[in-house]
């Protein structure tokens, strides 16, 4: 077995996919699971209990950027 170092493992795991989407996203970077929510607040789809928890795992996950 290899002797891993936790923190350095776990900061590895926590960084998010970018993906750049020039022209098409504000100055600011916005999460996978915040436009999951506009789409469906737009749409007329009611949040439910785990949406929020969905929502942050997701941003958690891929950031599309400038």
């Amino acid at each position: 077995m290899e002797d891993e170092n936790p923190a350095a493992k776990h900061e590895a795991q926590s960084k998010p996919y970018r993906v750049r989407l020039p022209g098409f996203v504000a100055d600011e970077a916005i999460g996978l699971g915040d436009v999951a929510q506009r789409v469906s607040f737009a749409m007329g789809i009611k949040p439910c209990g785990g949406c929020e928890r969905r929502a942050a795992a997701m941003n958690r996950w891929m950031v599309f950027t400038r």
